[in-house]
């Protein structure tokens, strides 16, 4: 028997529940053998083994950063994993977080529709302090930055968007927008607004708002982010076996970018500009990269993701519905 061999270990990124493959040579003993497989000093559970691959789901208790992964049957054969790390649990997160200027991250508790959170929004600074950030808005829902800094919170249940002043405190930017979910801002500062029954909302600088496009009725949150094509992209997630990602241009018309995802939800675009789209569907959770006409690839393998930020340092920030991991960098 020849001597057993890593070659690859795909995706390069994961958190704990996320689901990796390790590829190579003569990985198992056997035919029904099944490999002792160990992340960092962790046994992970083996999904399904074979000659040329073995799956395992990453376990908890992994720390955060490039950790080995290493097969009993192939001594002296190691790959290595990048493994994000809790920044933040007890959340309750139905979009993407948002990543300030200084490197701090936004989360949410958003809760269930019509409860009051003790606190709307979380600020985890980059030293890993959290701190209670902004309180009483029912539902806080999605997150978004203006050009020029300023952070805007959307509420579901109120069918307002709000503007955080750096105290925490807040006003009334904008209402009367259904079931307020994702938003994105346009480089000129024009916000971008979902609501869930269909409709996308163009909001003026007064903060009135104007219908700007239509895509089909969603099952959870809008995601919103601007591209850097000057494109609006969107996800809508229904109960479909399969849901699309579509562009707006800047004229509100509707194009299908891909529709290969089962229950697409959060969006980001990393720093060489290609968008980024959560994958929900279990089994398939986690991060993929969807360069321009070409197959979306894993970037981070997860369970039950829902959002993506990148920040100004080259980290990533992923989160579940209800704890945020940071990776200080992941293969872009």
């Amino acid at each position: 028997m020849s001597r057993p061999r890593i070659v690859s270990i795909s995706p390069l990124s994961a958190i704990e529940g996320g689901r990796v493959t390790i590829e190579g040579s003569d990985l198992v003993d056997g035919e029904h053998d099944q490999p002792q497989v160990e992340i960092g000093n962790v046994l992970a559970h083996v999904v399904s083994a074979s000659s040329n691959s073995v799956s395992v789901i990453v376990p908890q208790g992994c720390d955060g950063g490039q950790l080995p992964v290493r097969l009993g049957s192939a001594p002296g054969e190691t790959a290595f994993l990048g493994i994000g790390r809790p920044i933040a649990t007890g959340l309750h997160q139905v979009d993407s977080p948002v990543v300030d200027s200084d490197g701090s991250v936004y989360v949410t508790y958003s809760g269930s529709r019509g409860e009051r959170s003790p606190v709307s929004v979380f600020r985890v600074r980059r030293d890993g302090f959290r701190e209670p950030f902004v309180t009483g808005i029912t539902n806080a829902t999605s997150l978004a930055f203006s050009p020029d800094g300023e952070l805007y919170v959307s509420s579901r249940f109120e069918g307002s968007i709000y503007c955080v002043a750096t105290d925490g405190t807040f006003e009334t930017f904008a209402k009367d927008l259904g079931v307020t979910c994702g938003m994105a801002f346009s480089p000129e500062g024009t916000l971008y607004v979902g609501d869930r029954s269909g409709t996308i909302f163009r909001v003026g600088s007064d903060g009135e708002p104007s219908v700007f496009a239509a895509v089909p009725a969603s099952v959870a949150a809008f995601h919103l982010a601007w591209g850097p094509d000057n494109g609006l992209y969107v996800t809508a997630p229904t109960l479909a076996s399969y849901d699309s990602v579509y562009r707006v241009d800047t004229s509100g018309v509707v194009a299908k970018i891909n529709s290969d995802f089962g229950r697409p939800q959060g969006l980001s675009f990393d720093p060489k500009g290609s968008l980024c789209v959560v994958e929900a569907l279990a089994g398939q959770s986690g991060l993929y990269r969807l360069p321009a006409k070409e197959v979306p690839t894993k970037m981070v393998a997860a369970s039950n993701l829902v959002g993506a930020a990148f920040g100004p340092f080259g980290e990533l920030i992923v989160t579940t519905n209800d704890t945020a991991y940071r990776f200080d960098s992941v293969a872009v």
